[in-house]
């Protein structure tokens, strides 16, 4: 399961299955459904709901205990090669953004950052770019959802960010994280005449990319 499928991201919205994931990428080892349901005061069903879920998505594997006792065996569930992968790659984005933020400049420095990015990912030179970035977003893992409502600041629609792969390191340094992202997305507009204002955590789990100019492929 790649992190930009529909299952990835489903699997990843309930709040609830994050903190399972959680519990499996920071346990030494595989665990139980019931071991996972007491770290989180969950009923043991709902946790191997859960986790039978992460499974499903690719995020989780399972395995049976290798002990001799009566009985069915315990199936026992730890983290998938990609979540594997993923963690890793949280714990050193939120190291660098940690490090970066004592900085005076660390503002400007996550912008110019963001648009190197950019940069590499390869510039727009659409007439309309809306397209182009909604997939951009799609690939590094927002899970982008076009918003047809216009935005009251700035008169044009919205592109709604459901998911971000460094989630964790925003909240605790948003100026760097954030300012990574905005600094992407204005050098991709840049080429043209439509502007954009990142508006992280309008709620818990969701950001708001308000673009300045209307664009037919977000407006059908």
């Amino acid at each position: 399961m790649t992190p930009g499928s529909e299952r990835y991201h489903a699997s990843l919205g309930s709040p609830a299955r994050r903190q399972v994931l959680a519990v499996l990428q920071e346990a030494s080892g595989p665990l139980d459904a019931a071991a996972v349901a007491a770290r989180l005061g969950l009923h043991v069903t709902t946790a191997r709901f859960h986790l039978d879920q992460l499974v499903a998505a690719g995020l989780a594997v399972r395995e049976v205990a290798a002990e001799r006792r009566r009985g069915r065996p315990r199936i026992l569930f730890a983290i998938a090669g990609p979540a594997r992968d993923e963690h890793s790659r949280e714990q050193l984005i939120r190291v660098l953004a940690d490090a970066l933020a004592h900085r005076d400049d660390a503002s400007a420095l996550a912008r110019r950052a963001g648009a190197q990015w950019a940069d590499e990912l390869g510039a727009i030179g659409a007439v309309d770019p809306v397209p182009v970035l909604l997939g951009t977003l799609e690939r590094i893992g927002f899970d982008p959802d076009p918003d047809p409502e216009l935005d009251p600041a700035t008169g044009g629609p919205s592109i709604r960010l459901r998911a971000c792969p460094f989630r964790a390191a925003a909240r605790a340094h948003p100026e760097v994280v954030c300012g990574v992202h905005r600094g992407l997305i204005d050098r991709m507009l840049e080429p043209t005449d439509t502007r954009a204002r990142l508006r992280p955590f309008v709620e818990p789990d969701l950001c708001l990319v308000a673009l300045e100019s209307s664009s037919p492929a977000l407006s059908r």
